[in-house]
Parts: structure tokens; C-alpha cells; sequence
């Protein structure tokens, strides 16, 4: 490290007093003429017309837009709907697991009831004959069969 100034490996090529010089004539900046307040009035009134003209047929095409796409739009909803559920659900377990005690203590219960279900339903024959047509009637309850239609 010396205290003296050496020159730059490169040559300055900053344009220091360099002005380039022009034949052409200037005789007025080039400007836009002034707009006068009836052509600004116009255009803003064209301009209100043409958003009211968007806006009044709005309703006609989120109708039309409606009604022909509506069962795709249902079905992203639901499911749009059914992943945040999910999540939201997800997110308060893990905040309810987070409490001590409140896990070990949801275990037992899933447990208690585990060995319940087993006892009640799955033992003995007569009792898993006994489920099964309970879950036989359930299932054409929800499919609709047996029910007469009206």
C-alpha cells in the first residue's frame, strides 16, 4: 500500500464538454398543441360512456358467463372449499395437540373407544351380522335405493 496515486489501466472516455454539433434548424420546441377544455370535456364524456356502456351490460354477461359454466364453477367451489376445511381443520388439531396433556389424553380415548367398537361389533358373529345390516340399510338410505320416489 504506497500513498501515491497511480493512473488508471483504462483511458477516461467520459464525454467531458463534448457536444455534438447539428445542421438542423430549430425554430420551436416540438410540442403538442394546448387541448381546449370542450375537446377534454368530450373525450372525459367518451370516455364516462364507455365505462358506463361495460358497466350497465355487466349483470347480462356474469349472468350469461354464469349460466353456461355452472357446474364447473360449482365444482371448483367445493373443492376450493373442501381444501380450505381440510386445512383449517388440520390447523386446529395441531393447535389442540400443541396443549400438553390434551394429547396422551386423546389417544387414550381413541383407544378406549377402539377397544369398545371391537367388544360392541366385531366379537361375536351375531353382532358383526348386526353391523353389517345396519351399514347395508345406511348405504341405500344415502344411495337412495328401497325409498319410494315421489
Amino acid at each position: 500500500m504506497s500513498p501515491d496515486v497511480k493512473e488508471s489501466e483504462f483511458p477516461d472516455t467520459s464525454p467531458s464538454g463534448f457536444a455534438p454539433e447539428t445542421d438542423l434548424p430549430v425554430e420551436e420546441p416540438l410540442l403538442l398543441p394546448p387541448a381546449s377544455e370542450s375537446d377534454t370535456n368530450e373525450q372525459i364524456k367518451q370516455i364516462g360512456d364507455r365505462i358506463y356502456a361495460f358497466l350497465s351490460g355487466l349483470p347480462d354477461y356474469l349472468s350469461d358467463f354464469f349460466g353456461e359454466y355452472k357446474r364447473p364453477i360449482i365444482t371448483l367451489g367445493l373443492i376450493f372449499g373442501s381444501i380450505v376445511s381440510v386445512k383449517l381443520t388440520l390447523a386446529l388439531l395441531d393447535a389442540i395437540n400443541d396443549i400438553p396433556l390434551l394429547a396422551p389424553t386423546f389417544e387414550l380415548v381413541g383407544f378406549a373407544y377402539t377397544a369398545w367398537f371391537i367388544y360392541r361389533y366385531l366379537w361375536r358373529a351375531s353382532n358383526r351380522e348386526e353391523l353389517a345390516s345396519s351399514f347395508g340399510s345406511l348405504r341405500d338410505q344415502v344411495l337412495g335405493r328401497g325409498t319410494p320416489k315421489a
